[in-house]
């Protein structure tokens, strides 16, 4: 058995990687750590077992990989609102009440999948997207786990056979049906029509502006006509300008309430929201991600979950 020592420098450059993996099967940043935890625990224990038969990359991932699997047999699907129901396109409806019951879709901090070694595959930033998460979460299991491991991954279907005790044909199988089931979902590799460098810190400082004064007339510039706007863990959601501003304008940006700290979430620019408290200072609302598609915004989730935004490095609190 190798020291404490020598295990962790074999095993430890692979955690940012492995971390990302089991967050593409759980949909939670939150699960993906225990989980990885998890893995590293059951490698140190059957690492003597370990008979050097493929690569030490490759025998952690089937361990990740059956933990994960494990882990769903007891955990429901973790959703966004628009993968429950149709949007509103009209800002006056009533806004259906927070679903406390529905375990969802979480955002995950970039800087936690950063990696030393620049051909880590956690580098690819559309295999954490949040659309491509979110996607993910409609396929059952063990097809979640083969077209993560297949086409996110690139391990050969030999390979992914191997960890999940099947056979090549059957993977094949499954990542056939996977990649159906994505494409009937929709496209989700939208961070392809990003905008440049500068035009996007353009976008990105304006949009601040906007919140910080409560003007959301300063949006109407920076929204696709086609935008959508989703906040868990309420299930209503709106799709197009008119609603999404009329939204805004009535319930969220009625007063200056609100500070963005810049930060970024599933390879996209996302804001740690604080709300302003009757002492004038700031405390921790949720984290919103942007989706950018060309010059404008394209898609708004709203985490509304002030419990996220440790996970982002930030204090639950600012002061004034």
């Amino acid at each position: 058995m190798p020291t404490d020592a020598e295990f962790a420098a074999l095993v430890e450059p692979f955690r940012p990687e492995l971390l990302a993996h089991c967050y593409r099967i759980l949909g939670s940043i939150h699960d993906a750590e225990d989980l990885v935890q998890e893995t590293y625990v059951r490698a140190w224990r059957g690492f003597g077992r370990f008979e050097g038969r493929s690569s030490v990359r490759r025998w952690l991932y089937k361990i990740a990989t059956m933990a994960c699997l494990t882990a769903l047999e007891r955990r429901a699907r973790r959703p966004l609102p628009s993968g429950l129901g149709a949007p509103s396109d009209d800002h006056r409806v009533a806004v259906a009440e927070s679903e406390p019951s529905v375990a969802w879709l979480q955002p995950a901090p970039d800087a936690l999948f950063a990696a030393g070694d620049p051909a880590a595959i956690v580098a690819d930033r559309t295999g954490v997207r949040l659309a491509f998460i979110a996607a993910l979460q409609l396929l059952p299991a063990r097809q979640r786990a083969v077209l993560t491991l297949r086409d996110v991954l690139a391990f050969r279907s030999a390979e992914v056979a191997e960890m999940l005790d099947t056979t090549a044909s059957a993977v094949d199988s499954a990542l056939r049906r996977a990649r159906s089931r994505l494409a009937e979902a929709g496209p989700v590799q939208d961070d392809l029509a990003e905008p440049d460098e500068a035009v996007r810190r353009a976008l990105l400082d304006d949009y601040v502006a906007a919140f910080t004064r409560a003007d959301p007339d300063a949006l109407v510039a920076l929204l696709r006509a086609d935008v959508e706007l989703e906040m868990p863990p309420i299930p209503t959601w709106f799709t197009g300008r008119p609603a999404v501003l009329g939204f805004l304008a009535n319930r969220v940006l009625s007063r200056d309430l609100w500070r963005l700290v810049p930060t970024s979430a599933n390879g996209q620019p996302a804001f740690v929201i604080y709300e302003r408290t009757g002492d004038g200072g700031y405390e921790a609302y949720g984290i919103q991600v942007l989706t950018l598609v060309g010059t404008r915004i394209s898609r708004i989730t709203a985490f509304m979950n002030p419990d996220l935004v440790p996970i982002f490095g930030l204090a639950p609190e600012l002061a004034k």
